[in-house]
């Protein structure tokens, strides 16, 4: 996934109100900028931190900036939640990742469940069904590089029920995966954060008992573009 315009560098001033950020660009000018990331977004909102923005195509929009990207020691980090479907979805359809090849057809956000959208549906015209749910990685609490990168970084509800319909569909005789891009290039593999959310890991333990496959993949990140590119290591 290209950036369609070039991104724009910063300093990240605070975060607030969880969707606003003020950014101080290169020219002193400090501007609010989108964060399009509901979560705690803990290790990865430190104020004085180098950032990039992208700039809105649409001119009627209240905040004309985007936050894209933060840097995190020598790691780049996409924190914008907005992009992880649309790259898994890219990196299926070339090939990148392997474990969800075979299928005719991939929809996006198609009703399931109870009153749910599942980020992808893989289908084949005899029925095979294959469920996808993708979520975003952004938290390593510890910068070493052997160390994990985790999920969930706060409570998660909506993310726990996710894991249930996921099992619900495996009992239903489909396929359903879980699939967690780390949306950062430091790190091998990714963990729990159980300490964070006790319930979510043992929404997992039950879900991956069920059935439910676990996938994790991390990207490689510019401030030019974000592409999948490989496994990492789930470690549970």
């Amino acid at each position: 996934m290209k950036f369609p315009d070039p991104l724009i560098r910063g300093k990240l001033i605070k975060r607030y109100k969880r969707f606003m950020a003020d950014i101080e660009l290169e020219n002193g000018d400090i501007v609010v900028a989108h964060c399009a990331n509901s979560g705690s977004m803990l290790s990865v909102q430190d104020p004085g931190s180098e950032v990039w923005i992208s700039p809105a195509r649409n001119p009627d929009r209240k905040l004309k900036f985007t936050w894209e990207l933060i840097r995190i020691g020598e790691a780049w980090v996409g924190i914008n939640t907005s992009h992880p479907n649309a790259l898994v979805f890219e990196a299926i359809a070339d090939g990148t990742i392997s474990e969800l090849q075979g299928y005719e057809s991939q929809r996006r956000e198609v009703k399931y469940g109870k009153n749910s959208r599942i980020d992808i549906l893989l289908e084949n015209p005899d029925g095979a069904k294959c469920y996808v749910e993708i979520k975003n990685v952004t938290m390593k609490r510890n910068l070493d590089r052997t160390a994990p990168a985790e999920f969930p970084d706060g409570v998660t509800a909506r993310g726990a029920k996710h894991l249930v319909e996921l099992s619900d569909m495996v009992a239903d005789g489909h396929r359903a995966v879980m699939l967690y891009l780390v949306q950062r290039d430091d790190c091998d593999g990714f963990n729990l954060a159980r300490d964070i959310d006790p319930e979510y890991g043992a929404a997992y333990d039950k879900a991956t008992a069920a059935g439910v496959e676990v996938l994790g993949y991390t990207c490689k990140i510019s401030e030019k573009e974000i592409s999948v590119t490989g496994r990492v290591e789930a470690l549970g």
